[in-house]
């Protein structure tokens, strides 16, 4: 049975969707099924992992609003073991739509039920909000891993995303866990990256993952190819970066155990 992990932050920019399309592509290139659900309307996860977004007839949407199986609108990706429910523009107006809608919280998770025992991993790219879709992503989830940039102002906003948190363990999904903090767009020359580094760590401890995704060139190109980092440059830091994480992602769930000589160089 796979494990769901939603990908959130209501803050923008902060590498979510780059997160979610190559932590996934790394999972897969490891031989994990995995499964990326693109639940943000402007649909990045699906341009990113190679799908033309104007092509796109049947979408999470129609699963969420019309009770469409998700196993009929899985898209097959460039690299084996990796598939897709794509996004759409409509999905703006989804969450109205869903307003009425009986367990409108759950949804989502209803959805997922159809397809999770499929795949290792299945990942929800949330959109920057904390509306009902992000609330439905968090309901369905095992787990939440929260990308915070080593940026200023970059623990504006947890406190309100940590309470959400708390608000659907309390009262949605009691079981829902924080896989971790990601630390990105991390630069070792700047004295602010190195000081959020220490902020988040000191704040959350335990909670961080080891792995730091770093500022990459390649990471900015490669989504305006339809391709993840690692089919796009396989050698580059943020490749690295991405496959080193999918490892630790791994021996947290107990799938692997990796040594530290096994860590890629980055």
């Amino acid at each position: 049975m796979g494990k769901v992990i939603a990908l959130a932050n209501q803050k923008g920019g902060v590498g979510k969707t780059t997160t979610a399309i190559n932590l996934s592509a790394s999972l897969a290139v490891l031989e994990k099924k995995v499964l990326l659900i693109d639940a943000d309307p402007q649909a990045n996860a699906t341009s990113g992992t190679g799908f033309d977004i104007r092509n796109v007839k049947t979408s999470i949407y129609e699963c969420l609003i019309d009770d469409v199986n998700p196993k009929d609108i899985v898209l097959t990706s460039e690299i084996k073991g990796l598939n897709l429910i794509p996004s759409h523009i409509d999905l703006v107006g989804a969450e109205i739509e869903m307003l009425n809608m009986p367990n409108r919280e759950k949804i989502l998770k209803n959805v997922i039920e159809k397809v999770k025992d499929d795949y290792d991993f299945v990942f929800i790219d949330c959109s920057p909000s904390l509306g009902l879709i992000t609330v439905n992503a968090l309901t369905a989830a095992d787990s939440v891993i929260i990308p915070v940039q080593c940026e200023y102002f970059a623990l504006e906003g947890l406190g309100k995303l940590l309470n959400t948190i708390k608000i659907i363990q309390t009262r949605l999904n009691p079981d829902l866990q924080i896989e971790g903090f990601l630390l990105t767009m991390y630069d070792p020359r700047l004295r602010l990256s190195n000081q959020v580094v220490e902020e988040v760590k000191k704040h959350f401890q335990q909670m961080v993952f080891e792995t730091i995704i770093q500022r990459n060139i390649k990471l900015s190109e490669a989504p305006s190819y339809g391709k993840p980092v690692i089919l796009y440059d396989a050698a580059s830091t943020g490749s690295a970066n991405y496959i080193n994480l999918a490892r630790e992602l791994m021996q947290k769930n107990n799938m692997t155990v990796i040594d530290s000589t096994s860590k890629i160089a980055e």
